[in-house]
């Protein structure tokens, strides 16, 4: 059984003339675990000159309206002397664009307002000192929201006359009764209105102003665009380079964080971490040449670092697969890290997701969907939310799935088109039929019969997903040097002796006419004895004592707790694969009543009837088979193993938007 890969702790002492250029290999072989637990405080006293470049870079591609980048697209490297000159220069050319910008739609927006003042009182022939002179009349010339206009006009009612001013209705006058003025001011406050001062020998506003008003704006809004087009512009001619840089100073500005945490003296720095140990002798060659050998490398096993050997610390995990299994890992993670030096569960979850997702989402035309969607996202041509990485995992779910459609004679809920092909394998080894497998059941004894055994065989799966998991247990168990756990327990040998021995003792008495014997109960009851009071002898194995921690009568309680758990816990794991057969069978009932509903609607109809429900059952039923088989892995494969989590391995990478999270 594969392992997950064996780690070195690596020491560097580097020069401080050549720490910015180790870090920039460190980060670009993606491959380095520091070590150190980093002093945060340490860092944020010490300058980052490329992470202010960098962030002003940000806002000059926000500006620019340039869509940022997902991640890097050119080699990693670092900002060259020209590469900071060109930096600063685009950052003022921007800002002195952005500041011309900014002046000249502040002015657009003066004299639009002016404009629109001007044209609200243009109407007015009267003089205002007229109109207010009248001993009956009150009159208020002012702005309000537009929106509360109507609500203002029904509040005021028949106490005052509003009068909208210009084309909208954010300028009014309203007039009413010296009596009235009190509750009208009062309803104007309410709406926020906002008195204009009008000079008292106001009569509206002249023609020759107004068209001199009308040519400022015009010339106000052409300046406007002229900064927009230039601005424009620049972000065309300007795109590639600004990009570039950032991506230089986003690779910059990470290197001088992670050198300001590093422990160091005046003239060399020191460099601890973890790397697989199939890479450490070509990273000693790359840093050798790199260097020009000035850099002191020092190489430990895992038992030879003091604080592993104390557990203060855990060798971190790294599992390392092709690109289809790898697909995988994020699953064993999302549950926990295997510890270190243990079994690598993830070819087996691989193998037993793709299997178990496929028996219970048999259509082979539906899994050619997920087929043909899994190979563009590994082309890059499907991308959303960042699962095109799982594509992968699409293309093995599609494939089984696929299979197992042939084998049901289902290609989109319909048992007619893959028909010729069942007959034709069928016919060579008898009777031809319309379905290899089939799966919907009807009246026929022999359409029970094979519904109960296919049922048998999900259970089959069942207790070997199941004995994987123990197998990889003991290993784990004797590789961690815990032999009385690898032998005693529910996960240990003697827990797989009873399941096993069970398992097998019921098939001899149902398919083989087998009398139970003496040797069967002895057996049985042996296994079960040393599985469920394994504690203590586990104890007396490792020699821990005592053997009995929490004393005698503790101890026959907790076993005879324990037997009822062991018995129980291995009954609902096999039962539990029942549903694998229960979802094929109502997936292939939902593919009954579509092909019924199809057979039922006419032309045209059948056709869209058919896209949508197969849509329907591709998108929830297969998130609903994923989420079960999840479940399945996690509570039944999964629980033999993971007693205890490692630490994964999260090396020091670069990574584009860092600076951003």
């Amino acid at each position: 059984m594969a392992k997950t890969t064996t780690m070195r702790l690596v020491e560097l002492m580097v020069y401080k003339e050549d720490v910015h250029q180790v870090l920039k290999y460190l980060g670009k072989m993606g491959q380095f675990q520091f070590q150190q637990n980093f002093d945060e405080s340490s860092s944020s006293e010490k300058l980052n000159p490329d992470l202010e470049i960098f962030t002003k870079l940000e806002q000059t591609r926000a500006s620019l309206s340039i869509p940022d980048l997902d991640d890097y697209t050119e080699a990693l490297d670092i900002p060259s002397p020209g590469d900071e000159d060109e930096a600063l220069k685009i950052i003022a050319d921007v800002e002195d664009l952005h500041d011309r910008e900014m002046k000249a739609a502040e002015e657009l927006k003066k004299v639009s307002s002016a404009v629109n003042e001007a044209l609200a009182f243009s109407n007015l022939k009267v003089s205002y000192s007229e109109l207010e002179s009248l001993s009956f009349l009150t009159m208020r010339i002012g702005k309000i929201d537009p929106g509360s206009f109507d609500m203002l006009k029904s509040a005021i009612g028949s106490r005052a006359i509003v009068v909208q001013l210009g084309d909208d209705k954010s300028r009014i006058l309203v007039a009413c009764s010296k009596k009235a003025r009190f509750a009208v001011d009062t309803e104007l406050k309410n709406a926020d209105f906002v008195e204009i001062q009008v000079p008292k020998d106001f009569k509206g506003i002249p023609e020759d102003a107004l068209i001199t008003l009308k040519k400022q704006k015009l010339q106000a809004e052409e300046t406007l665009a002229e900064i927009q087009t230039e601005r424009k512009n620049f972000a065309e001619t300007h795109r590639d380079m600004l990009l570039h840089l950032l991506q230089v100073y986003s690779v910059d500005s990470q290197i001088y964080e992670i050198q300001n945490k590093l422990e160091s003296t005046e003239f060399v720095y020191r460099i601890n971490g973890w790397v697989p140990a199939y890479l450490t002798h070509d990273m000693g060659k790359d840093l050798d040449k790199l260097t020009e050998g000035r850099t002191g490398i020092r190489e430990y096993l895992p038992e030879e670092v003091a604080t592993v050997t104390a557990g203060v610390e855990q060798v971190p995990v790294q599992l390392k697969h092709g690109k289809v299994v790898s697909n995988f890992e994020r699953m064993i993670f999302s549950y926990g890290s295997p510890l270190y030096g243990t079994v690598d569960p993830t070819p087996f979850v691989a193998l037993f997701f793709t299997i178990l997702f496929g028996i219970m989402f048999g259509d082979a035309g539906q899994g050619l969907v997920f087929l043909l969607v899994g190979i563009l996202m590994c082309l890059k041509k499907i991308k959303f939310g960042g699962w095109e990485k799982f594509g992968p995992v699409f293309v093995c779910i599609g494939i089984s799935s696929t299979i197992m459609g042939l084998l049901t004679g289902e290609f989109f809920a319909s048992e007619e088109i893959l028909a010729p092909f069942s007959r034709w394998v069928t016919g060579l080894f008898g009777t031809p039929r319309n379905q290899i497998i089939p799966m919907m059941p009807s009246s026929d004894p022999a359409s029970i019969k094979r519904m109960f055994l296919f049922f048998g065989f999900t259970v089959g799966v069942g207790f070997i997903i199941n004995s994987c998991g123990i197998i990889i247990n003991i290993v784990n168990q004797f590789s961690l040097h815990h032999p009385g756990k690898a032998v005693f327990g529910k996960t240990g040998i003697t827990g797989a002796v009873f399941f096993w021995y069970v398992i097998v003792f019921a098939l001899r008495v149902a398919f083989f006419h087998h009398s139970p014997a003496l040797y069967d109960w002895i057996v049985i009851g042996l296994s079960l004895f040393f599985t469920a009071f394994g504690e203590p002898f586990a104890r007396i194995v490792e020699k821990e004592s005592p053997a009995l921690e929490n004393g005698l009568f503790s101890g026959v309680i907790s076993g005879i707790v324990e037997i009822i758990e062991v018995v129980s816990s291995y009954l609902s794991n096999t039962v539990s694969f029942l549903r694998v057969g229960a979802f094929a069978l109502a997936h292939a009932v939902l593919g009954y009543i579509i092909a019924k509903m199809v057979g039922i609607a006419p032309g045209p109809a059948g056709v869209v009837i058919s896209i949508i429900g197969n849509a329907i059952v591709i998108v929830l039923e297969g998130m609903i088979v994923a989420i079960q088989v999840i479940r399945l892995q996690y509570y039944e494969f999964f629980s033999k193993f993971f007693n205890e989590t490692g630490r994964e391995f999260k090396p020091f990478a670069f990574k584009y938007n860092a600076q951003k999270a």
